[in-house]
């Protein structure tokens, strides 16, 4: 049995999202004025290949603690799917 993981990272909101400033901008002068901010981040699947949903769970955290995610200055969160 095997789970995909769906990882978002994301700038934790008090860090300033440049790419995300330049985007918003981009859109206003588009003529998108509704649209009043916008954020960047890094969208990654990972397959896991582990029977317990637990130690899936686990083995996740752990790799984006130490390489997807910077904890100082970013947020990640996660959903898995399981695969047959």
């Amino acid at each position: 049995m095997a789970y995909t993981a769906k990882i978002t990272v994301t700038l934790r909101q008090s860090i300033l999202d440049v790419q995300g400033k330049a985007v918003e901008h981009a859109l206003l002068n588009l003529g998108y004025g509704s649209v009043g901010s916008a954020r960047i981040g890094k969208y990654i699947e990972v397959l896991i290949n582990e029977v317990e949903r637990g130690e899936a769970e686990r083995i996740c955290n752990e790799i984006c603690l130490k390489l997807l995610s910077n904890p100082v200055m970013e947020n990640y969160s996660f959903e898995l799917e399981q695969v047959n």
